[in-house]
């Protein structure tokens, strides 16, 4: 099984943004440091974002559960 660099890579290659949305979770996860963790974190959601994924929302709750990103107001949904 190749690294998930190697896979990141080649993901990239492929310009296949929901495997870079899974890749990058999956290095979120497996982060040793919070800032590592946001660093993947924030690159899964930019792509999911782009790509009408259906984890945006939750990859966005995360990122706000982490400091990374500011909550959503109500008033901002208008």
């Amino acid at each position: 099984m190749k690294s998930l660099d190697a896979r990141l890579i080649a993901a990239h290659e492929r310009g296949d943004k929901k495997a870079l949305v899974a890749l990058y979770t999956t290095a979120a996860d497996s982060a040793e440091t919070a800032d590592a963790a946001a660093f993947f974190l924030t690159h899964a959601y930019v792509f999911a974002l782009e790509a009408g994924h259906p984890d945006a929302d939750d990859l966005r709750r995360r990122l706000v559960e982490m400091g990374r990103e500011t909550p959503r107001h109500a008033s901002d949904e208008s």
